[in-house]
């Protein structure tokens, strides 16, 4: 599996980084959108899903956000076809722009109160939206970051693809905690949770005032390659499998690790959901500075070795992880068991992008990579809580624990069977 050469990009080391730098904001701003909701569900939940316990209300939300991860593939394919065909730049700057679209809507959109069962169904269609621009920018993002820079710290700099991912939910779990901060909670639950979604769509339409620093990686497809097409990328199966199983574990633990973890912590292990929120913001502190480190460790050992450790300890240490959180007392003890579920995550996460770019040639990478890893990330990521909840609801939680495990076992298999592979880069 040998990846192509790339165009020439950003010619000096200056240029580099200022291109990395404002693929990496649309990034931030990309999922900062897209995190909000999972972070404020607790409160918007009863207005759209008045009736039920908590648990039921939970397992509504998260059905709709599980929906929202269905559609990923579908963006996938339009802006990873349009990012192979059309350029990595444009098909990054119209995601963003679609996600400020669907915030807006989730901001504006009136309560089951208001308008009986049309509620759910718009909160529905903006999450729709919302799914198919996070499905687009992935793929278009991930040929960028790992075509731009040089060979030697290609893991290095690859690695801020997850740096502004983490950023942005960092992002909105920090707006949170300003939020409560400033408001009571019946303030929240009655109409500030409205407020994260409107700085995100802001956010989302501020990308086109810092859309002239992106400068186009890839180089014009060799004669009689027609670039993003499902027929071309055929004929990289075996990458496509590979991608799609170990991104499954990695999107598996991440929702688990993460959006979840605030519900879990709060749902299942008791804990007050202000100190929840102030657990996670500063575990996924910790995540974020992790990405560098073990993406530069990938570019001694290999991404495949990162791989591995990220597959290997996930399966064997998962349901222990799961299930001291579950008896989490205190905010230290939570603090400390998520960070060493996000270090073992971090293996993977800081290479995410870079090995799945590695694996597909230029003309097929943003569809390649963008398709594998959102048909993966919505049956396993985008169903994690769902599944979750659903366990919980059965009376049978540690279920999903050894689930986790071995979806995780099928990701270290896989990258047993990956070789290392790199993108050649003008520069290098």
């Amino acid at each position: 599996m040998n990846a192509e050469s790339v165009g020439k990009g950003p010619a000096t080391h200056g240029e580099r980084i200022g291109a990395i730098a404002a693929g990496s904001a649309g990034n931030l701003i990309e999922w900062y959108d897209f995190y909000t909701y999972a972070f404020t569900a607790l409160y918007f939940a009863p207005h759209f899903f008045p009736n039920g316990n908590r648990t039921a209300q939970l397992l509504d939300v998260a059905g709709i956000y599980a929906v929202g991860f269905l559609i990923r593939p579908l963006g996938a394919w339009y802006f990873g076809r349009y990012g192979d065909r059309k350029g990595r730049k444009a098909a990054m700057v119209y995601s963003v722009l679609l996600m400020g679209l669907g915030s807006f809507l989730v901001c504006i959109v009136p309560t089951y109160r208001s308008i009986g069962g049309l509620a759910p169904a718009l909160l529905l269609a903006a999450r729709l939206v919302q799914g198919f621009s996070t499905g687009g920018q992935y793929g278009p993002a991930a040929a960028y970051l790992s075509e731009t820079p040089t060979e030697r710290r290609r893991g290095f700099f690859a690695s801020f693809q997850y740096v502004t991912l983490i950023g942005g939910q960092l992002g909105a779990l920090l707006v949170l905690l300003v939020l409560q901060a400033l408001f009571s909670a019946e303030a929240l639950r009655a109409w500030a949770w409205r407020i994260p979604f409107f700085i995100g769509a802001l956010l989302a339409f501020s990308i086109l005032l810092f859309q002239h620093e992106l400068q186009e990686s890839a180089s014009a497809p060799r004669k009689g390659v027609v670039p993003g097409s499902l027929r071309a990328l055929l004929q990289h199966r075996k990458s496509f499998l590979i991608v799609m199983a170990i991104s499954g574990g990695g999107a598996l633990v991440l929702y688990t690790f993460t959006t979840y973890m605030q519900k879990f912590l709060v749902n299942t292990a008791g804990m007050n959901i202000k100190v929840v929120s102030g657990v996670m913001t500063a575990a996924m502190l910790v995540f974020m500075l992790l990405q560098p480190a073990l993406g530069a460790l990938s570019d001694r050992i290999g991404r495949r070795r990162n791989l591995m450790l990220f597959g290997g300890l996930m399966t064997l240490l998962a349901v222990p992880l799961l299930l001291a959180l579950s008896h989490a007392d205190n905010g230290f003890t939570a603090f400390l068991l998520v960070t060493c579920s996000l270090f073992i995550l971090s293996f993977y996460s800081s290479v995410s992008g870079l090995f799945k770019s590695e694996l597909f040639p230029a003309h097929v990478r943003a569809l390649g990579v963008g398709l594998a890893h959102n048909i993966a990330t919505a049956i396993f990521g985008g169903t994690a809580e769902f599944v979750a909840l659903f366990a919980k609801q059965q009376g049978h939680e540690a279920w999903f624990y050894w689930y986790v495990s071995a979806v995780c076992m099928l990701a270290f298999f896989s990258a047993c069977l990956m070789g290392d592979v790199r993108i050649e880069s003008p520069g290098a």
